[in-house]
């Protein structure tokens, strides 16, 4: 087994994280969180499964303050698992929740910059720097509220929803996701606030591993040594969501990389445990597996003898084990030889692993989201609808997305969206436009679908 890299420790409630401390697994409930009942009653399905912190979206106060009901909730039922405010656009809203929860989640992108708008904005060098004194007027008394309630921090940088600002002056690259991170980690530095977890996410996989790796070097340039939470953003349902987080994921988790983890998929969140378990239990295995793997390029051809007990862990094991290969382009085909199963199966999963790692496409692409409290559609029917359309459409992206967050930014690479827009209302875009909006819930997949038929007669 690889040696993890060096953090630093962050504890969170009643679990450390980082150091040699076990790589921690957990997950984010879908329910509306100013519902106690039924938030209580998902997160103890979460926590059954053996996540070990439960994230739920506060999007204003209101519901940042019903986290106290929630947490009173579950601890007098015996349950003091940590948990995890998300929060977007409203800054006070982390003030409100980091008094509640063991730890609160800020994302850079919005926390003080306006939403993405796509907009190219010019700024001089002083007019940049005045840009950060506001980002450090806002944020420095957060921070002092999380010391004073001893409230841990993740800066989670989402590609997805990264600002024009940032977008401005850095592109669309991984050195702009990475500084979006690194001045608001400076600024945590700086009021020697310590008790914080980094992420940087995209649904890319190949964009996720990339800018990781490239934090994980500037952070160590500056002498940061953060803990690091992974995972591959709107990775989607079934084979797919499974196999793109593990070639994600599991690319760094094998290089060392990672010290709590979440697998995104479109499915109940319960059900995203024990996909990221396996991948922690693989990572001595499939450490070795990539070694070998390596070792038998030959052709532009990685060679993978496997065997594993079942499929789901077959999935999970080979595209873990050559992720990191693939992403790197060290081969761009792959053969995988397994006596348990068949050549078809077989030649299926590799092209699958293929598409995960954005090299050979040979089935429609969907980047759909997981859903949260945000998302106000059935997403799981409405993403098994548009499957069932659009699933003989060779090559073409299709973003489904419970709300704007990261929808239009995660979305830009795809040629069609369908963005929940409000109770009941949904918006098209086609790239980065939006063509439709606030359709009616029960018209919306059918509109989108006959947007894709008349764009390919």
């Amino acid at each position: 087994m690889t040696t993890r890299r060096t953090s630093s420790v962050t504890h969170v409630g009643n679990i450390a994280i980082g150091g040699d401390n076990p790589i921690r697994i957990q997950s984010m409930a879908t329910t509306d969180t100013n519902d106690t009942e039924g938030s209580v009653a998902q997160a103890k399905r979460i926590i059954d499964a053996g996540g070990e912190l439960v994230r739920f979206t506060t999007q204003g106060t209101r519901e940042a303050e019903n986290m106290k009901n929630i947490s009173a909730r579950l601890k007098s039922d015996g349950y003091n698992t940590p948990l995890v405010a998300d929060v977007h656009f409203t800054a006070h809203t982390a003030d409100v929740a980091a008094q509640y929860c063991e730890k609160v989640r800020i994302n850079p992108g919005n926390y003080v910059d306006p939403g993405r708008t796509f907009k190219h904005l010019e700024y001089t060098d002083e007019e940049y720097q005045e840009e950060l004194k506001k980002i450090e007027t806002k944020l420095v008394p957060f921070i002092n509220i999380c010391k004073e309630h001893h409230t841990a921090v993740r800066i989670g940088v989402n590609h997805g929803s990264l600002s024009d600002r940032i977008m401005s002056r850095y592109g669309d690259t991984p050195e702009g996701i990475v500084e979006s991170c690194m001045e608001f980690l400076r600024i945590f530095r700086r009021e020697q606030f310590n008790d914080v977890i980094i992420s940087i996410k995209a649904s890319n996989t190949v964009v996720m591993v990339t800018t990781v790796r490239l934090l994980v070097k500037t952070m160590d340039q500056e002498d940061m040594h953060y803990p690091l939470h992974l995972g591959v953003t709107e990775a989607g349902e079934g084979e797919d969501g499974r196999i793109k987080s593990a070639v994600g994921i599991g690319a760094l988790l094998t290089e060392g990389i990672g010290d709590t983890i979440r697998v995104s998929l479109s499915e109940e969140p319960e059900c995203e445990i024990p996909v990221a378990r396996k991948l922690v239990d693989l990572i001595p295995e499939c450490t070795l597996l990539c070694q070998e793997a390596e070792a038998s390029i030959k052709d532009d051809t990685i060679t993978l003898n496997i065997d594993a007990p079942d499929w789901e862990t077959l999935q999970l094991k080979a595209a873990m084990a050559v992720g990191a290969l693939l992403i790197d382009r060290k081969a761009t085909k792959l053969e995988l030889r397994c006596s348990r199963f068949t050549l078809e199966q077989l030649m299926s999963l590799a092209d699958a692993i293929l598409q995960a790692a954005r090299i050979k496409f040979t089935k429609t692409e969907y980047i759909s989201c997981p859903g949260c409290g945000r998302t106000l559609y059935n997403l799981q029917e409405t993403i098994a609808r548009i499957k069932a359309a659009t699933k003989d459409l060779v090559g073409l992206k299709i973003g489904i997305m419970g709300c704007i967050v990261n929808g239009p930014g995660e979305m830009a690479d795809a040629d069609y969206g369908y963005v929940g827009a409000g109770r009941g209302k949904i918006s098209l875009y086609k790239a980065k436009e939006c063509v439709m909006k606030n359709i009616p819930e029960e018209e919306a997949v059918d509109r989108l679908l006959e947007l894709i038929r008349k764009d390919r007669q």
